[in-house]
């Protein structure tokens, strides 16, 4: 498992497991979202065994799918509720991060500039500069 933050509130991660919980919470990790549906993952990947073991260890754990075709701007809008009401760092995790990234990054738009988020996106490791035009975009119609 590796743990890459975005901000001091938000870090990503790729698929996680059942034995990863306890890192994550050792980590100072308040709120685990997963953001990788079940139809892409084996059973034993599954988000109710991660609940399972996220809650074992005092964790929240919060499910919210995405893919190209649920990126939308009410699921966006929740993942910024979900990141904005934990009450602590939150890890959000899908197949390799960028989908969380992606999704945290469209969250920021107009009230952090492009340009940071790229570079907060590119210091973990993410590589989300064709997103440029979306973020400005958006941004001019927040602003």
């Amino acid at each position: 498992m590796d743990i890459r933050p975005l901000t001091p509130h938000y870090a990503v991660s790729a698929q996680i497991c059942v034995d990863d919980l306890a890192k994550v919470a050792d980590a100072g990790i308040k709120t685990v979202i997963c953001n990788r549906p079940d139809s892409e993952i084996p059973a034993e990947l599954h988000h109710a065994r991660i609940r399972t073991a996220a809650e074992a260890v005092g964790l929240n754990f919060v499910v919210l799918e995405l893919t190209m075709q649920t990126l939308t701007p009410a699921n966006i809008a929740r993942q910024h509720a979900l990141i904005e009401k934990s009450d602590g760092p939150v890890l959000a995790y899908c197949r390799t991060g960028t989908r969380c990234s992606v999704v945290w990054a469209l969250t920021q738009a107009g009230d952090m500039a492009t340009d940071a988020i790229l570079a907060a996106a590119t210091t973990a490791g993410y590589d989300l500069s064709g997103l440029a035009p979306t973020l400005d975009q958006m941004a001019k119609t927040q602003g």
